[in-house]
Formats: structure tokens, sequence, C-alpha cells
């Protein structure tokens, strides 16, 4: 009997799923149910393997080490959903603006036109 091998292209190595649950847990210090909750939450979504088992990347790890410190603030887990797409939404619109710091004459409606303009493309 034939197996079929599935190849998957990652373009971004930290994305590629290297850790199982396990390995992961201990590499953060806490348990596996904890990662399982937080994946139940949606404050990640860890890769899988044909056979659905999770695998973790080094950009999961980091996500896991900024929800554990968010943790540590006081914050619950809805807020830390919150605040993870926060931060994912303002690294996305300083991608689009390239980076670009504001010029220091600029007012805030200023600097909020140029952002909506960017997000609205």
């Amino acid at each position: 009997m034939a197996t079929k091998e599935r190849t998957t292209v990652v373009s971004n190595p930290q994305a590629r799923g290297l850790y199982a649950i396990s390995v992961a847990a201990e590499l953060l210090g806490t348990g596996q149910q904890n990662l399982r909750l937080y994946e139940r939450k949606g404050l990640l979504a860890p890769g899988r393997t044909e056979g659905g088992t999770r695998r973790y990347s080094e950009q999961d790890l980091v996500t896991l080490r900024r929800i554990a410190e968010l943790l540590s603030l006081g914050l619950n887990l809805s807020g830390i959903r919150l605040v993870l797409v926060l931060e994912k939404e303002n690294e996305t619109l300083r991608t689009q603006l390239g980076d670009q710091a504001p010029d220091p004459g600029e007012t805030p409606r200023q600097i909020r036109k140029k952002t909506d303009a960017v997000a609205h493309q």
C-alpha cells in the first residue's frame, strides 16, 4: 500500500510547527491544558500534522510568552485576546505605512487621517 507524502512549503521559517505540545509546555513552564485552553479561546492556532497532532512554531512560542506576560499583569483571557488582535493590527498598519515615524509637527488628527487612508486601501 503506497502512502501519499505531503509537502508543505513554509515561507516564514518561524511559522513552521516544530514542537509537540509537551515540549512547548515544558519550554514555557506551563501545563499542556493551558495551551489547549489558549487555543480554544482563540489566542493562537498551532499547526497540525495530518494526524491532528498540534505542532507549535517559534512564532507560537513568542505568542505564548506574550500571553504569559499579559496574564502576569492581571489580564484575563478575553482581555489578552483583544490585546493580541490590537497588536497584530498595529503591526500590520506599521508595515503598510513603511514604519514611518510621524513628523514631529504632525497633529494627532493628521496622523489618524494618514493611518485611516492606509487601513482603507
